[in-house]
């Protein structure tokens, strides 16, 4: 059988880019699955949930192919922060970040449609925020960046400005996790370095 085609089941250009720079170059098939259906308050099983979900409705267009849904979300004291609703929140969002501990989950779903196999997993990143002024983040939020990003920043972006530290694997909080993906590849029997392009 000839080797699958790789569909990212996201219209995130972040998530596009980090697999052209790993070497892949997916097909883009955004997925217009409703996020909203969905009311889990666990982040783990909510990223998983909503990843699994995005790939699912994106699988059927493809006979023989790895379908790859992700979704993230940051949680901080327990509370859930997908994208803020707009630029007010955006600022309220990281008035409560700066100086915070908050860790990045990333749900991956892989779904092989030649197998009928499908893999679900999560990955975790715990991220330090440094102390910005209040100026900083009106000048943040200012350029749009956060409102378009879950958890309100974007690590490859300006918002890498403001983080001091990260525990954990640095692309699962740009969109997905490289080595978590490689991973996903092997269990399915696939060599991820055969998807080259």
């Amino acid at each position: 059988m000839p080797l699958p085609s790789l569909v990212l089941a996201s219209a995130s250009p972040a998530r596009r880019r980090l697999l052209q720079s790993a070497g892949l170059d997916p097909t883009v098939r955004q997925s217009d699955f409703d996020e909203s259906q969905v009311q889990i308050s666990d982040p783990a099983q909510l990223v998983q949930t909503l990843a699994q979900r995005k790939a699912e409705t994106v699988a059927p267009q493809f006979s023989n192919a790895l379908v790859l849904g992700c979704d993230s979300v940051l949680a901080i004291n327990d509370e859930i922060h997908g994208k803020p609703a707009d630029p007010a929140e955006a600022v309220a969002r990281w008035q409560q970040m700066r100086g915070a501990v908050g860790d990045l989950y990333t749900g991956h779903a892989l779904i092989d449609t030649a197998q009928l196999k499908t893999l679900v997993r999560c990955q975790v990143t715990r991220v330090h925020f440094a102390q910005v002024t209040d100026a900083q983040i009106q000048a943040y939020v200012a350029t749009g960046e956060p409102l378009n990003c879950a958890g309100c920043f974007a690590l490859e972006g300006k918002g890498g400005l403001f983080v001091e530290k990260l525990e954990g694997c640095h692309t699962n909080v740009i969109g997905l996790s490289l080595p978590l993906l490689r991973q996903m590849f092997a269990d399915l029997g696939y060599d991820i370095t055969d998807f080259w392009s």
